[in-house]
């Protein structure tokens, strides 16, 4: 089975309407989509989902940017997808962030940087476990996986 991350496409990347920018963008570089929800997140969620950051002086303000308003949570599947992923969504400071990167071309701030994506293929398998029950996971094949 090929690896497997968790992206975020946050309350700014939402409300700016850039979804289906963004999944075109993953889709395209030949990863498959196995699981989504489009969802406000409790309290609770966002808790456990940063709470590797809880004591920092800007966790309170993570905690209020992502439970401001709906976000789609997902996992793509493909093969090195945690690091093809993170290199796709660029530097989480969009002032550092390459052209071409998601963050690159739309975020407008480190907290409003449209999307969140694990960080190494533990931190995915932790949180695609925190979001997704493993039944919401699909596995299925594409037709033109032999080719990618």
């Amino acid at each position: 089975m090929a690896e497997r991350t968790f992206v975020m496409i946050k309350p700014d990347g939402v409300q700016r309407r850039l979804v289906g920018e963004v999944i075109r963008r993953f889709e395209k570089e030949g990863l498959k989509i196995v699981a989504a929800k489009f969802m406000m997140v409790p309290e609770e969620l966002a808790e456990k989902h940063y709470a590797v950051h809880k004591g920092k002086d800007f966790y309170d303000g993570l905690m209020g940017h992502i439970t401001s308003g709906p976000v789609l949570a997902l996992v793509f599947e493909g093969n090195n997808v945690v690091e093809r992923v993170r290199r796709m969504v660029g530097n989480t400071d969009p002032n550092e962030a390459m052209a071409g990167t998601i963050r690159g071309d739309y975020a407008q701030s480190i907290r409003k940087n449209i999307v969140h994506a694990s960080d190494s293929p533990e931190t995915a398998e932790h949180e695609i476990s925190l979001w997704f029950n493993p039944d919401e996971l699909v596995s299925y094949k594409m037709s033109d996986e032999e080719w990618l």
